[in-house]
């Protein structure tokens, strides 16, 4: 027999299938909490004890989706058949494959709610910490924020490029892919990596990668 806890566990899980859905279908004007109980065949209330309104519902739909990119980026951290390079190069290209292939749940992701403006940043802390220690594993514990920062905000570009189609012109000759491998190698290299200002002279130097 089902508990209640387990069918209360069920009927939240539905919800936010639905309202995923929905957000993929028509972007966040078109979830509503009527229209994702209808969808998910539930009772009109039940949206509303999960969910107290609908910027609590998309936070969580946000967060959901950090969860399974720190998974995914701990999945690749503890793949024993994958180069460090390799291994940033896929993460790179998970994050992408989200703007690529669900913009506006991508959007959402990177948005600051105005109720609780640091919410999907609290939700993102796990994949961010998973994807710095892939970025470690290649740079040095000591360079793996910086060089983090440098390859999210690239990888960003890399999706927005995409999204708006303006990658596919001619002019650049280019795929998110290739872009991602040549961001890499150039991380990869000691010599290619930009010193530190704040640092000094001499701190170009930088921990060989590691085997």
């Amino acid at each position: 027999m089902t508990s209640r806890a387990e069918s209360a566990a069920a009927t939240r899980r539905a919800l936010l299938d639905a309202a995923a859905e929905l957000l993929d279908l028509g972007g966040p004007e078109a979830v509503t909490l009527r229209e994702v109980g209808a969808r998910a065949g539930v009772t009109r209330g039940a949206p509303y004890r999960h969910f107290p309104d609908k910027e609590s519902l998309l936070i969580a739909i946000g967060s959901q989706a950090w969860e399974a990119l720190g998974r995914q980026m701990q999945e690749l951290r503890a793949d024993p058949h994958m180069s460090p390079a390799g291994k940033l190069r896929a993460g790179l290209i998970a994050m992408i494959e989200i703007g690529r292939s669900r913009p506006h749940l991508y959007k959402l992701m990177f948005s600051n709610p105005p109720g609780d403006p640091a919410a999907l940043a609290r939700a993102a802390q796990h994949s961010q910490t998973e994807f710095l220690a892939v970025v470690a594993d290649l740079v040095g514990e000591g360079e793996a924020r910086r060089y983090g920062a440098l390859l999210v905000a690239s990888a960003n570009g890399i999706a927005g490029l995409e999204a708006s189609g303006q990658l596919a012109d001619p002019k650049w000759g280019t795929t998110a892919e290739d872009l991602a491998a040549t961001l890499v190698d150039l991380v990869a290299r000691p010599g290619g990596r930009v010193p530190d200002p704040a640092s000094g002279p001499g701190h170009g130097s930088r921990p060989a990668p590691r085997p």
